[in-house]
C-alpha cells in the first residue's frame, strides 16, 4: 500500500557536533526515497528528542489527517504492514474502548482454532503503531494526576499488571531521568481502561539494539519475533474488544519482574 499512502518524515536535528555528518547523510538518503503516493520532509535545526519529536510530529499530522501510522527508523516492516493497520484503523475508528493499533508482537501462540488475525492488550507497543485524532488529543503529556497516583500502591499495582516496569518507567519520566512519549501513553490507556488491539503474526522487526542506539544498547532477544511474510491482505479482527487470559499470560511474562532480572543479568555479562 506504499503507492496509496503520504509518507512524512521527520528528521531530528543533531544532539551535537560528532552527530552532524551522519544527520547530513541520512538527510541526503531521505531525498532518494520514492515508491509513495508523496513524500514530505520536516528538517529541525536542534536537537528535540525523541518525545519531542514524536509529540509534536504525531500532532501536526493528525490535526490535519484524523489519524496516522507511526513508525521509527529502526523498524522493518512484513510486505502487508500498511494493510493491517489501515484495516484495523477503520475497524475500530468509532470504538473507544481501542486505544492504539501495534504493528508489532512478540512470538504468541494462538489457543487451537483460534480465527483471528489479532488479541487486545492493555500495554500500548511504539514498534509501528496507529491511533485516532480524537485519542491522541486527549493525553495529559504533563501526567497532571501523578502526585495522586505516585504513592498509591493499589493503582501502581494495577498499572504494572501489564509489565513490571511500567510504574518505574512513569517515576523515572515525571523526575526528568528520561524523555520517553511511549510511558506517558500507556499511563493514558491504563486511566482510560482503553485495550491496544495487536497482530497474532508481527508485522515488525525492531532492529535497533546495539552500541550506536540511544535507548537500546543491548540485544534483548526477549522481544525477538518472527515477521509475517505471508501474502495475506485481509485481517479477520476479533470485534469482541477484551482481554484474554491466554494472550495476556504470554505477553505479561516478557514483562515479569524475573525476566528482566534474568535478561538484565545477561548483558551485564555478555551472554
Amino acid at each position: 500500500m506504499a503507492k496509496e499512502s503520504d509518507l512524512i518524515i521527520f528528521s531530528d536535528g543533531a544532539k551535537n557536533e560528532s552527530d552532524a555528518k551522519e544527520v547530513s547523510e541520512v538527510r541526503a538518503f531521505l531525498y532518494t526515497i520514492n515508491g509513495f503516493k508523496s513524500v514530505e520532509i520536516y528538517e529541525s535545526v536542534s536537537n528535540k528528542g525523541l518525545a519531542n519529536s514524536i509529540i509534536e510530529g504525531v500532532t501536526q499530522i493528525i490535526a490535519t489527517h484524523n489519524k496516522v501510522i507511526v513508525l521509527e527508523d529502526d523498524l522493518v516492516t512484513s510486505p502487508n504492514f500498511l494493510n493491517f493497520m489501515n484495516e484495523a484503523l477503520n475497524e475500530f475508528v468509532s470504538n473507544n474502548q481501542v486505544h492504539s493499533v501495534s504493528g508489532y508482537t512478540m512470538p504468541i501462540n494462538p489457543p487451537k482454532g483460534y480465527i483471528y488475525d489479532s488479541y487486545f492488550t492493555r500495554r500500548a507497543s511504539s514498534w509501528g503503531w496507529a491511533t485516532w485524532k480524537n485519542r491522541w488529543e486527549e493525553v495529559d503529556w504533563q501526567v497532571k494526576v501523578y502526585n495522586g497516583f505516585k504513592g498509591n500502591t493499589s493503582l501502581r499495582k494495577k498499572f504494572n499488571a501489564m509489565g513490571s516496569d511500567l510504574s518505574s518507567m512513569l517515576d523515572q519520566q515525571m523526575q526528568g531521568k528520561i524523555s520517553s512519549w511511549a510511558i506517558r501513553w500507556c499511563f493514558d490507556q491504563f486511566l482510560k481502561n482503553q485495550l491496544t488491539v495487536f497482530p497474532v503474526v508481527s508485522k515488525i522487526s525492531n532492529i535497533g539494539f546495539g552500541s550506536g542506539a540511544t535507548h537500546t544498547k543491548y540485544s534483548d532477544d526477549r522481544f525477538a519475533t518472527i515477521l509475517d511474510t505471508t501474502e495475506k491482505t485481509y485481517f479477520n479482527f476479533n470485534k469482541k474488544v477484551e482481554l484474554e487470559y491466554h494472550f495476556i499470560k504470554q505477553f505479561r511474562s516478557k514483562y515479569s519482574l524475573r525476566t528482566r532480572a534474568v535478561y538484565k543479568i545477561k548483558n551485564l555479562l555478555g551472554v
